[in-house]
């Protein structure tokens, strides 16, 4: 096992990318527990595609590859929920978990290098103009993008794996992809 310290996961139904953001609402001790840690540290933790099991109850089988999250903020529901706004950061694969008694999953984790500042290439063209007509429809946190997000390979991969309607599993498979161009190609493939 690793010297450094385990990565806390918070196995979901949906997938975080890089940059991307994400409302949750937590409920279940150890995740309250986890987010007091977090606090206590200024660490992140890690969100993985569930891929067998339940968001709440018995520990879920996690995805291999998934997100380290950062909170941006907090609040409540009208219930007295808890919610944070999280923000993607690394990427990570998973090599070990372990379960705490309270039913947490901790991880050791294997940090993916960060994507390369490559320029889009002119096959990946059309994906930078998608983008900016969908980025015109959501606003929101990207009114204020500068046009020039808009011609890096990565940014772009990423805001269109956020943004589009795609399933889980090709989420997935796009968070996988170690290549920002091999990513681009596959969201091609999945254009209409």
């Amino acid at each position: 096992m690793s010297a450094l310290p385990l990565l806390p996961l918070f196995p979901l139904h949906t997938v975080l990318v890089p940059g991307g953001s994400l409302v949750l609402k937590v409920f279940e001790t150890r995740y309250l527990d986890m987010v007091r840690e977090c606090g206590r540290t200024g660490s992140g933790f890690g969100i993985c595609l569930i891929l067998a099991g339940q968001e709440a109850g018995l520990p879920a089988t996690p995805a291999s590859v998934g997100t380290e999250a950062r909170i941006e903020d907090f609040g409540s529901t009208e219930a007295g929920l808890l919610t944070l706004r999280v923000r993607g950061g690394r990427r990570f694969r998973v090599l070990h978990t372990a379960v705490r008694p309270n039913g947490l999953i901790e991880a050791d984790v294997h940090w993916f290098d960060a994507d390369p500042d490559d320029e889009l290439r002119p096959e990946h063209a059309l994906l930078g103009s998608v983008l900016q007509q969908v980025v015109e429809k959501v606003g929101g946190e990207y009114d204020q993008v500068p046009p020039s997000r808009f011609d890096e390979a990565a940014w772009v991969g990423w805001r269109l794996a956020e943004l589009l309607p795609l399933s889980h599993p090709q989420r997935q498979m796009l968070l996988q992809d170690e290549d920002p161009h091999a990513r681009l190609d596959r969201l091609l493939a999945m254009m209409p």
